[in-house]
């Protein structure tokens, strides 16, 4: 069986054989499904406050 994942950033599921798997030094386990996802969680940002994520748009009322 087949393990499926949720990008960590934005909340979309991750087809099995893509992404990325990044494990901290606390042991923390965290997947992205693309560079773009990497690059804002790097940078800090929260998804709650990025328009495009799931928890995003859920913060907008749009879902």
């Amino acid at each position: 069986m087949v393990e499926h994942h949720i990008c960590t950033f934005c909340g979309e599921p991750l087809e099995p054989g893509t992404g990325k798997m990044f494990v901290r030094k606390d042991g923390s386990i965290s997947y992205f499904c693309s560079q773009k996802c990497q690059n804002n969680q790097r940078l800090g940002r929260v998804p709650r406050r990025v328009v495009w994520t799931k928890a995003g748009r859920k913060a907008l009322g749009k879902e």
